[in-house]
């Protein structure tokens, strides 16, 4: 893999403090929810939102 420069590593780490603000927040929403399908909603938005932060951590490795 080539080495991410200053620009990519930071615009990198903005991208996966973004995905676990969202994975959170859609967690707290899904919790709260009373309604079967926002639920279920709320709890999938939040896994690819989780999905997407690790595969983005994933390139750091």
């Amino acid at each position: 893999m080539t080495q991410l420069n200053q620009l990519e590593l930071q615009n990198l780490r903005h991208l996966i403090g973004s995905h676990e603000t969202s994975y959170q927040k859609l967690k707290t929403y899904a919790q709260q929810a009373t309604d079967p399908q926002v639920k279920q909603m709320f709890e999938k938005s939040a896994q690819d939102a989780l999905n997407t932060k690790q595969k983005l951590l994933s390139l750091l490795s």
